[in-house]
């Protein structure tokens, strides 16, 4: 019995020795399988996570945006519904005064006989309807298609003598029907909207009578959100962004604008498409549109209304990016409140596997530990990485900034060069003043020929020739504005300068009170001046014709500013100093407006009327007086009144005396 008790001993004996040489390989490889399990894990875990994160960001975004769009919807629903009923309301008001003018007989009298009594009548009945229906103007017009009578019959701007054969809502009153225009007016150059109506005189048309409304008014009434009204064809005539006027919503077909161009609308406005992309159509005739180009541009809700009758359309702008931000500040607080609770998972389970990490041996501690170092090597790396990208694109945005400034200023350069094909047309500014003269000259010559004054008509013809010589030197000095001439050493006795200014613009200057007077600036003294004497001390550097040409301008600006005055003056006062010598042109006209005075030596710069003056002069002046070392500045006077300062170097001249003579008082 004992061998065969044995036997098992020995056995179990062996199999202890195989199993505890085997161990050390089963717990690496068990080990080994633990860790790829757990890291597939992880993954799951962290991809899942993440694309929870994506999922809760994206369905918030998607209801928050979509939220926001619904509220602003019904907001510019309610908005275009209100702003339409007003205008609608605005222009029913005054859609009956058309009929009750075509009703009255003053107004069928003046059409069937214009006599200047019934012409007359009409006038005065016209002005009192449109002032107490507080219209904008109210005219007649007969068949012929030209003005007969006005409300503004008083003002420089009536629309008595005018035309209108091409307007639409004469044509559609000839024939018998009411018409309803928008354009901007051939007289007055504002835009308003036209209503009109046949005038009948037993049962015959015998003319139209026409009411104009201004509604500028309307595109500031409610200012907080874009706002545009458009025409049958398109075209925004309205609008509370001003840069918006005046183009289309939609391209305009060539029969289209040909009409509109021929019916003279919009005047000289150029009708461009605005840069308008649909991106979304919602319910309610609402769209998402961009305006403008690139991918930064502004986007709009618009919402649409008709108006029936006229076929204009009301269209409101609501912009988009507060639903943008709030969508993301929305989306934001998502992802923040999700990360927070996957953190608040992730630290619980954290400190549950911190207790089993307490039993984990060192080696396994030490490689955690390594992958985790290696990972923040890896993100420390990225975010090197993608800082240093970073900043690369700072430097190419800085740099492609500059570069658009750049080249937005040679665009600026080239525009006035190209500008400059347009100086031809200046020599007629800067010629006026020699041909006025030569004028009067040649008057003066024919008098003196029929009396037989050779002597003084020689004389005349002699200054005649001298006028003709200074007019072609007036033409090369337009140069001055293409480039900087180079200064020249050039001296001019002022004394002499300004007699010959004053020949010059002598038919000019009748009527108008000229003080000329001479202030030493070392002894305080001032003298009236005679044109007469040469003092041939006084003496500028400068070109004698440019020096005339600066005297020129400045003159026929005082003249310009003083035509409407009674009496105009004018006072001229040379300030005598040891560097320098100034001439102080002064005048009793309205002065220089504060807005203006910052650009009045730009070139082309003008405050007068088309076909008046092209802007060059106080340029060339100015361009002038810095070429000779000098200056030229403009400000208001104390009293009232525009004052110029032109200030030259002071040339030395020897004489036989050692001083001043203006400075001694010889």
């Amino acid at each position: 019995m004992k061998p065969v008790s044995a036997r098992p001993t020995l056995t179990s004996s062996a199999d202890e020795a195989d199993a505890d040489d085997a161990s050390p390989y089963a717990t690496i490889n068990d080990l080994h399988r633990s860790d790829i399990a757990n890291v597939t894990r992880r993954l799951l875990i962290l991809f899942a996570l993440v694309a929870g994160l994506v999922v809760a960001c994206g369905l918030t975004y998607s209801l928050a945006w979509q939220s926001g769009i619904d509220h602003l919807r019904r907001n510019a629903a309610v908005r275009v519904d209100r702003t339409t009923s007003a205008l609608k309301s605005t222009l029913e008001r005054y859609e009956s005064l058309p009929y009750l003018l075509a009703e009255h007989p003053i107004v069928q009298d003046a059409l069937v006989d214009p006599t200047p009594a019934n012409v007359q009548r009409a006038n005065l009945y016209l002005d009192d309807l449109n002032r107490h229906a507080r219209a904008t103007v109210t005219y007649i017009i007969p068949l012929d298609g030209f003005c007969v009578a006005a409300s503004n019959w008083r003002g420089p701007g009536s629309f008595i003598g005018a035309g209108y054969l091409f307007r639409p809502y004469f044509v559609d009153a000839v024939k018998g029907g009411v018409g309803r225009f928008f354009g901007i007016g051939t007289i007055s150059q504002a835009p308003g909207y036209y209503i009109s109506q046949p005038v009948r005189r037993e049962g015959k048309i015998v003319g139209v009578a026409v009411v104009k409304l201004d509604l500028e008014w309307f595109q500031g009434v409610d200012a907080s959100e874009p706002l545009v009204v458009t025409d049958d064809h398109g075209v925004i005539f309205l609008s509370s962004v001003p840069a918006w006027k005046y183009h289309t919503i939609r391209p305009l077909s060539g029969p289209v604008a040909d009409s509109i161009y021929q019916a003279r609308q919009y005047a000289q406005q150029p009708i461009a498409p605005l840069p308008v992309s649909i991106e979304r159509t919602l319910e309610g005739n609402a769209q998402i549109v961009r305006i403008g180009g690139g991918r930064y541009a502004p986007r709009y809700l618009a919402s649409r209304r008709g108006m029936g009758e006229p076929d204009w359309h009301l269209i409101t702008m609501s912009p988009v990016d507060p639903v943008d931000a709030d969508a993301r500040k929305a989306t934001i607080v998502t992802a923040f409140g999700y990360v927070s609770l996957v953190l608040l998972a992730f630290y619980w389970r954290m400190r549950r596997a911190r207790v089993r990490e307490v039993m984990r041996s060192r080696a396994l501690l030490q490689k955690a530990y390594a992958e985790l170092n290696r990972r923040v090597a890896e993100r420390t790396a990225d975010l090197s990485q993608a800082n240093e990208q970073l900043q690369k694109e700072v430097a190419e945005r800085t740099r492609a900034e500059q570069e658009l400034r750049a080249a937005h200023d040679e665009l600026i350069q080239a525009s006035k060069l190209a500008a400059l094909g347009q100086m031809a047309a200046g020599i007629t500014h800067e010629l006026n003043q020699p041909l006025a003269a030569l004028r009067g000259f040649s008057d003066n010559t024919r008098v003196l020929l029929e009396r037989g004054d050779q002597a003084s008509a020689r004389e005349n013809l002699e200054a005649i020739a001298a006028l003709t010589e200074r007019m072609g030197k007036i033409t090369n000095q337009l140069k001055l504005f293409v480039g900087r001439a180079r200064p020249r050493n050039a001296r001019a006795p002022i004394v002499r300068a300004l007699r010959n200014v004053v020949a010059l613009l002598q038919k000019r200057l009748q009527g108008v009170e000229v003080d000329i007077t001479l202030l030493v600036a070392d002894s305080g003294t001032r003298t009236l001046l005679n044109l007469a004497d040469d003092h041939p001390e006084l003496v500028a550097h400068c070109d004698d014709l440019r020096l005339e040409q600066v005297l020129i301008n400045l003159l026929g600006n005082a003249l310009d500013a003083t035509a409407d005055l009674h009496p105009p003056r004018i006072s001229i006062e040379i300030e005598v100093a040891d560097a320098n010598l100034s001439f102080v042109v002064s005048d009793n006209g309205p002065g220089i407006a504060d807005d203006v005075l910052p650009r009045l030596f730009e070139p082309f710069f003008t405050t007068k009327e088309m076909g008046q003056g092209l802007g060059l002069g106080l340029a060339i002046s100015s361009s002038i007086a810095r070429d000779c070392g000098g200056s030229l500045v403009a400000r208001n006077a104390p009293d009232g009144g525009a004052l110029f300062v032109l200030t030259l170097r002071r040339a030395r001249v020897q004489t036989s005396h050692t001083t001043d003579p203006l400075t001694t008082g010889s």
